[in-house]
């Protein structure tokens, strides 16, 4: 009774428990395969594929990619198949066991053809960077794709420019392989479509290094050019004993020589032959010179041969599974064929076969230690006005350049003649920018 008309405190109300913290997004790990020949003569090549899908992972995994709700860790998972079909096979069947998410290989086209079945059946997309005979892409297998040109785009090339340099009889040797074999026969349709007459046909292998009985009997045909379809390892040694025999052909091959190997092992040799890449140069891509750049920096290495396409493959990969926003091969293939991608090495779309569309292909030649650009033969119209217009673009920065050094220079002068000095600097700077903007233009134009 005493509490009675006694007022009641008011309990103290309770703060609002603070927001729950989000819970971390689960990581995944995602595994692609890479496969190349890592020993033997051709391990300088397989060590070049690997470092462009290297650099491609490691700055992948910088970003911390979100796909379907989970981060990503990409693993890459690298394989040796000795440039031979049948580890080739081994090593698919173990990349397919392991449940790797996507292959990007194999360097040969000798040991990518027999894989692709493997890869086909388990559904795993396989993007190559360097494979280019056609069956590889003509087999019907939806899971297979390059991003460069194949031997039908760069044999026409390379026959057309036997021509072109005045030939009117060209022998051809070839390695046997896939790639070897392709090319050669490519090339010897287009060179004779052009005029070209063969004059003699001589086969070695992959693994030869004395060439000095087929060059006997190519040099009493007196041919005005050899072609070889084969690798840096077999044509560096072939160029050289060319020119031992006194061989005065000049000498032409595909990608596969197209390395500083093949000149570390022609020697002298190989001063003034020629050969022929897929695509435009670096230099002259707007990626180009800073992927060769990050390259050198990472690796204290030259480039190779493939590292820039290999780098694209892997990128055109995980875009489309970022695409898809699945890591799952089934969900994210379907994607891989809708690719258009600005990759370092061109704009990356496949046509219904899995082939890049619109290759180029380039031509260069060795002087004084070095690969010197040409020409660039077929591919995308777009792109090589792209190149052109961006050498331009070049050009008028340089001429921007000097008329900035040169009016400095005016006004250092005495008072009198920097006026004239200055008006004579602008003119001449003005007549170099008129003039690579008309450069500019006709490159557009002329595309």
């Amino acid at each position: 009774l005493g509490a009675c008309g006694q007022k009641e405190e008011p309990k103290p109300v309770a703060a609002p428990a603070a927001p729950a913290a989000p819970a971390p997004k689960p990581e995944i790990t995602v595994k692609l395969g890479h496969v190349a020949p890592m020993t033997g003569p051709q391990a300088h090549l397989g060590k070049d594929n690997e470092n462009g899908a290297v650099l491609a992972v490691e700055e992948l995994n910088a970003k911390k990619l979100e796909i379907g709700g989970a981060i990503v860790k990409f693993e890459l998972i690298n394989e040796d198949d000795q440039a031979d079909p049948k580890q080739g096979t081994t090593v698919a069947q173990k990349l397919v066991d392991a449940k790797v998410n996507g292959v990007i290989g194999h360097l040969n086209s000798g040991t990518t053809i027999p894989a692709s079945k493997l890869y086909s059946d388990a559904g795993i997309p396989q993007i190559s960077g360097s494979a280019t005979n056609p069956t590889y892409t003509q087999q019907g297998f939806k899971t297979a794709f390059r991003v460069m040109a194949n031997d039908v785009q760069q044999g026409k090339a390379l026959g057309e420019f036997a021509a072109k340099q005045g030939a009117k009889s060209v022998a051809i040797v070839d390695d046997r392989t896939a790639y070897g074999q392709g090319l050669a026969d490519e090339f010897k349709k287009s060179a004779e479509a052009a005029g070209l007459k063969v004059v003699a046909t001589e086969y070695t292998n992959d693994k030869a290094t004395d060439f000095k009985a087929i060059l006997t009997k190519i040099k009493s045909k007196k041919a005005d050019l050899v072609f070889f379809g084969g690798m840096d390892a077999q044509g560096g040694p072939m160029a050289k004993q060319m020119k031992d025999l006194g061989i005065k052909a000049k000498f032409l091959g595909g990608d596969g020589v197209c390395t500083p190997e093949f000149m570390k092992l022609g020697g002298e040799a190989t001063e003034g032959q020629y050969c022929s890449l897929p695509g435009m140069p670096l230099e002259k891509l707007a990626k180009g010179p800073e992927f060769k750049e990050k390259f050198v920096k990472k690796f204290g290495a030259e480039i190779q041969l493939y590292s820039p396409y290999v780098y694209d493959a892997v990128m055109v990969m995980v875009d489309s599974m970022k695409r898809a926003n699945s890591v799952d091969p089934t969900k994210y293939l379907a994607e891989v064929g809708k690719s258009s991608y600005d990759g370092v090495t061109a704009k990356i779309s496949f046509d219904e076969f899995g082939d890049l569309k619109g290759g180029a292909i380039s031509m260069y030649q060795y002087k004084g230690g070095k690969l010197e650009y040409v020409e660039t033969l077929g591919g995308s119209p777009m792109e090589t006005a792209k190149a052109e217009v961006k050498e331009a673009i070049a050009e008028v920065k340089d001429a921007a350049k000097a008329v900035a050094g040169a009016a400095t220079d005016a006004a250092k002068s005495a008072a009198g003649s920097a006026t004239e000095a200055g008006k004579e600097a602008v003119k001449a700077g003005a007549d170099a920018v008129k003039g690579a903007a008309e450069a500019t233009k006709a490159a557009v134009e002329k595309k």
